[in-house]
């Protein structure tokens, strides 16, 4: 298990490697000048050379890419140039390891940045995640128990519904209908734990948490019961019923575990999709996340910010498909061979 679990983990490390540097050759190997997005809107020719200079764009693009890596390692001070830094040592800022860059237009370190919206982020997900995972393995697995009946068409026919509304309008329908107009809510504004508690955090994540986990469980349920109905026509299960299992004992310690695993799977990756930022949801409740830093970050030309969490994104994507791998092993033993 150690070994498979290492195997995974230099794969994940040389995946980021490669990740970052395919996102630098995208962004900086173009004809276009990046200090012109990453200086923002209304700069003059000097100002954007001096933002090419200041954040190191005036080298060639291996060498950002080795000094960006370096900063993630241990860490990097802006202005780039020494010169710069020499010439003005009050203006120099400090990014701690891992630096993802510094945005100009907001004069500060993207890891400040990101480390302001992180916590957002973090919780819409974990309000969602546990929401559309209940329900939606829930509905799915009765669904599946109750295959044929007007139990199951029902299920199978909301959750058909449900997922074909936008996020945009169930998130605008929640806000004006059930905080604003019916008032059975209030109206949503996040909360950290250390300010106002965990009731006050556990509130202001509502609406947005049934947002995102409404659109999410329509799809689980329709996956689980397609999982579960499949597992159940295995001929070991139809072995433990022949021995004369209960029903009960037979859906959960046979049926569920062979669900699982691409369950998993879908699991791990839309947890951490919406790590990246829930773009839409975030930006209909204003709640400042990475999905609404990424708009706005895009409004202002804001490069160093993009291309930070552009890779933090990535980083989640490869960070979530080695956790699944290791619960693949764990669920299923034969996946550590090979």
């Amino acid at each position: 298990m150690l070994a498979y679990v290492i195997r995974r983990m230099f794969v994940g490390v040389i995946m980021l490697i490669v990740m970052s540097l395919v996102t630098f050759v995208l962004f900086f190997a173009s004809p276009i000048d990046p200090g012109r997005y990453a200086c923002g809107k209304n700069c003059s020719a000097a100002q954007i050379k001096q933002t090419n200079k200041s954040l190191g764009y005036d080298k060639p693009v291996i060498v950002q890419w080795t000094d960006f890596l370096q900063g993630v390692v241990k860490g990097r001070d802006y202005p780039d140039d020494p010169e710069l830094r020499a010439a003005a040592p009050q203006l120099v800022t400090h990014c701690p390891a891992p630096c993802f860059g510094y945005s100009v237009v907001n004069t500060k370190t993207v890891n400040t940045l990101m480390k302001e919206a992180f916590p957002v982020s973090l919780s819409i997900s974990l309000a969602a995640l546990v929401l559309w995972l209940f329900f939606g393995v829930l509905f799915g697995v009765i669904a599946a128990v109750k295959r044929g009946t007007i139990i199951d068409r029902g299920i199978v026919a909301i959750a058909l519904v449900l997922y074909a509304f936008p996020a945009f309008f169930i998130g605008l329908f929640l806000l004006k209908f059930v905080a604003i107009k019916w008032q059975l809510v209030d109206v949503p504004v996040y909360s950290p734990i250390a300010e106002g508690g965990v009731g006050m955090w556990l509130t202001s994540l509502l609406l947005p948490g049934i947002t995102l986990a409404v659109l999410y469980m329509a799809g689980y349920v329709r996956m689980t019961r397609a999982f579960v109905l499949e597992s159940m026509g295995e001929d070991y299960v139809r072995t433990a019923r022949a021995k004369g299992l209960k029903s009960r004992r037979v859906l959960f310690k046979h049926s569920m575990r062979a669900a699982l695993t691409p369950l998993v799977t879908l699991v791990g990756l839309d947890f951490a999709g919406l790590m990246g930022g829930a773009i839409i949801t975030e930006t209909v409740f204003n709640y400042n996340g990475l999905g609404k830093l990424a708009i706005d970050a895009n409004n202002t030309n804001d490069l160093p910010t993009i291309i930070g969490l552009v890779l933090l994104l990535g980083t989640f994507v490869i960070v979530a498909n080695i956790i699944v791998d290791v619960l693949y092993a764990v669920i299923d033993p034969r996946v550590r061979v090979g």
